[in-house]
């Protein structure tokens, strides 16, 4: 037996390799408010742009999920009594047939790599939609979904009550 990327393998066998296709991406919810318009707000200068990402994920088939990206984006202004100049609400799907992922690393997977394939097209509806609301066009920085994941689990094991001993 061979051992390659530590699992044993056949002689002759190469490995199975995990493997994702994007069956379909969509924009499930949008919303965009240009409350500066409404509320005749003057902004000047660069305003102070806030970005929240939630991720959600559940499974389709046996081998076929679906993972939302959902943003949250506000912008306000930089002054003592900060005024909000728009709110923009996304929620970007996709669908996803995942094969050849362990149980145990599919998770995981799911909420990060998932969010990375869809995130360049998240930027594209951002960008356009914040450029047709009247503003300049926003350009999200990358997001680090691994960090996100980390920090969920950090805060979903923070949150847990302890076992007694």
């Amino acid at each position: 037996m061979a051992e390659e990327n530590g699992a044993a393998q056949p002689e002759g066998q190469t490995p199975t390799l995990p493997k994702m296709q994007v069956v379909a991406q969509y924009v499930r919810d949008l919303s965009f408010e240009n409350i500066a318009v409404q509320k005749q707000v003057q902004a000047s200068g660069q305003p102070e742009i806030k970005v929240q990402v939630g991720l959600d994920a559940k499974k389709r088939t046996e081998t076929q999920f679906e993972v939302l990206v959902k943003l949250s984006v506000e912008s306000k202004t930089k002054e003592d009594t900060p005024q909000t100049l728009f709110l923009m609400e996304l929620e970007y799907g996709g669908i996803f047939t995942i094969e050849n992922v362990p149980e145990n690393q599919l998770h995981p997977f799911l909420m990060i790599e998932c969010p990375r394939m869809l995130f360049p097209f998240i930027r594209r509806v951002v960008h356009d939609v914040t450029r047709d609301g009247g503003f300049p066009p926003l350009n999200l920085e990358n997001i680090d979904f691994m960090a996100i994941y980390r920090s969920e689990l950090q805060r979903r094991a923070s949150t847990q009550p302890k076992a007694e001993a």
